[in-house]
């Protein structure tokens, strides 16, 4: 199925190659899709829009100065399949602990012929074995407890950057988090979404806490 001409702006900078690898992802999907429920079922019809164009627009967003990306908790692999289509130069890794998710997310790195490397792991316990330049979340978890997974990174690399996709309560989820982190916070608007906000953090530390 070929993406329709409203989502197809988005990726108007995008090669045809890659354009062929996230049709090939998009079919990948809607066949999984009737055995394991990768996307919630409302969506579906709406996939190349609220999965693969929202997705899609975090190239903007991290740095191209970023060589490794973690993905957490990214099911269906959105956004980081997506960013691993589009920049190749990335090393991606994907985190997500349930085992029939990443056998899909292997299949479609084996059918598009994009490397990542999947972890089938809770994020609390993953080694991926690279220090992550940047870490990135869509819909996972409230901010503070996304601060608490990259938390391990964040110590050993004071220039990581986070980039989390999140919904109409960013800002209250900044708030909270700011009790506990001390950070710099880029909002951004969601081109796919008028509700939705990126948020794109640097210069994180752990407050201490008495």
């Amino acid at each position: 199925m070929t993406p329709n001409l409203r989502v197809e702006n988005l990726f108007a900078d995008v090669s045809r190659e890659s354009l062929e690898k996230l049709e090939i992802y998009h079919a990948l999907l809607l066949k999984w899709q009737k055995a394991i429920n990768l996307v919630s079922p409302k969506t579906l019809d709406e996939a190349w829009q609220r999965h693969f164009a929202d997705s899609a627009q975090l190239d903007e967003v991290v740095s191209r100065e970023s060589l490794v990306l973690a993905d957490l908790g990214c099911g269906a692999g959105f956004p980081g399949m997506i960013l691993a289509i589009l920049r190749p130069e990335l090393k991606v890794h994907l985190v997500e602990s349930d085992d029939r998710k990443c056998q899909f997310l292997r299949t479609v790195s084996r059918e598009t012929g994009v490397e990542t490397i999947v972890h089938n792991s809770r994020i609390e316990s993953v080694e991926l074995g690279d220090m992550p330049d940047v870490v990135s979340a869509r819909a996972l978890a409230e901010l503070k407890v996304l601060l608490d997974y990259s938390r391990g990174w964040v110590d050993e690399n004071p220039a990581l950057e986070c980039v989390f996709m999140k919904g109409a309560r960013a800002q209250e989820e900044i708030d909270a988090a700011r009790r506990f982190y001390d950070f710099d916070c880029a909002v951004l608007p969601s081109k796919t979404d008028p509700a939705a906000r990126i948020l794109k953090l640097k210069n994180i530390r752990a407050k201490s806490r008495v």
